[in-house]
C-alpha cells in the first residue's frame, strides 16, 4: 500500500516537473521567436530563393538563365551588335563631325571674337587724334568681323562717305555669308542623321522579313529581333544626333543675326564722323 502511494506521489511530481519544463521551453521559444523575427525576414528569403532557383534548375527551367543574360550584357555592346559595323562607322563619323562643328561655332560666333573691344577703342582713339592712316592699318591688320568692315570703309573713304558705307555693307554681307556657311554644316548633320536612321530602319525591317521568307517554319523571336533592333536603334541614334544639331543651328543663326546688327551699328558709329566729309 505504501509503495503504491509512493509511486503515485512520484508520478505526480514527475508530471509537475515535466509541465514546468514544458512551460519554460514555451517561454524561451516565444522569446527567441520575437528576437529572431527581424533576422528571419532577411535570412529566410536569402535561403528560400536560392533553393527555389536550384529547384528550377534541377527541373530544367531555363528561362531564368535566359532572362539574366541580357541584364549582364553592356548597353554599348548591345547597341554595337544591333547597329552593325557599317552604321557604327557612319554614326561615329557624324558624332565627331557634329562635336567639332559645335566647338568651332561656339568659339567663333562670339561678340568678343567678332567685335574685339580693344579694336573699337584703339580705332576711335586714332580717329580722335586724326591719325587716319594708323586707323586704317589697325583695321586692316585685324582679322575680326569688325576689322574687315572698318578696313573696307576706310579704303573707300577717299571717294566719299557714301561709297565707304556701300563698301562696309558689302563686306558685312561677305563676312556674314562666311559665318552662315560654317553654321550650315551643323544643319547638314542634323538633316543627315535622321536620314541614316531611316535607312537603318528600312535595312533592319528588310532583314527581318528576309528571315521570315527564308524560314520554312515560324522563325524564333530571337532571329527576328536582330533586324528589328537594328531598325529601332538606328532611328534612335539618328534622332539623338539630329535634335541637338537642329537646336544649335537655330541658336547660332539667331546669334549671328544679332551680331550682324551689332557690327553694323558699331561700324556706322565709328565712321559717322566722316558724314560731312566729301573727300579726304
Amino acid at each position: 500500500m505504501q509503495s503504491s502511494v509512493t509511486n503515485d506521489v512520484r508520478n505526480h511530481a514527475n508530471s509537475l516537473a515535466w509541465r514546468g519544463v514544458g512551460r519554460c521551453l514555451l517561454i524561451v521559444a516565444s522569446l527567441l521567436a520575437n528576437s529572431l523575427l527581424p533576422w528571419a525576414a532577411v535570412v529566410v528569403p536569402a535561403i528560400v530563393w536560392p533553393v527555389a532557383a536550384s529547384a528550377q534548375d534541377e527541373a530544367g527551367d531555363a528561362p531564368a538563365d535566359e532572362a539574366a543574360e541580357p541584364e549582364a550584357e553592356n548597353m554599348l555592346v548591345f547597341y554595337y551588335k544591333a547597329l552593325g559595323l557599317r552604321y557604327v562607322i557612319v554614326f561615329l563619323a557624324l558624332s565627331f563631325a557634329l562635336v567639332a562643328l559645335l566647338v568651332m561655332c561656339f568659339m567663333q560666333i562670339r561678340r568678343a571674337v567678332l567685335m574685339p573691344p580693344g579694336l573699337s577703342q584703339a580705332f576711335e582713339a586714332h580717329l580722335e587724334s586724326k591719325e587716319y592712316q594708323q586707323a586704317y592699318e589697325l583695321a586692316k591688320t585685324d582679322d575680326s568681323y569688325l576689322g574687315h568692315v572698318l578696313a573696307a570703309g576706310m579704303g573707300k573713304l577717299q571717294s566719299g562717305y557714301g561709297p565707304a558705307v556701300e563698301a562696309m555693307q558689302a563686306e558685312e554681307g561677305e563676312q556674314a555669308m562666311k559665318l552662315e556657311h560654317k553654321i550650315s554644316y551643323v544643319s547638314l548633320v542634323g538633316a543627315l542623321a535622321p536620314m541614316f536612321g531611316l535607312l537603318g530602319t528600312v535595312d533592319g525591317m528588310v532583314g527581318a522579313f528576309m528571315v521570315i521568307a527564308k524560314s520554312a517554319t515560324a522563325p524564333k523571336p530571337s532571329e527576328l529581333a536582330i533586324g528589328i533592333s537594328q531598325a529601332l536603334i538606328t532611328t534612335l541614334i539618328g534622332l539623338w544626333l539630329a535634335i541637338p544639331a537642329i537646336a544649335c543651328f537655330a541658336l547660332f543663326k539667331n546669334w549671328l543675326q544679332k551680331l550682324n546688327a551689332d557690327v553694323d551699328g558699331e561700324a556706322m558709329r565709328l565712321m559717322s564722323r566722316f558724314q560731312t566729309m566729301g573727300k579726304k
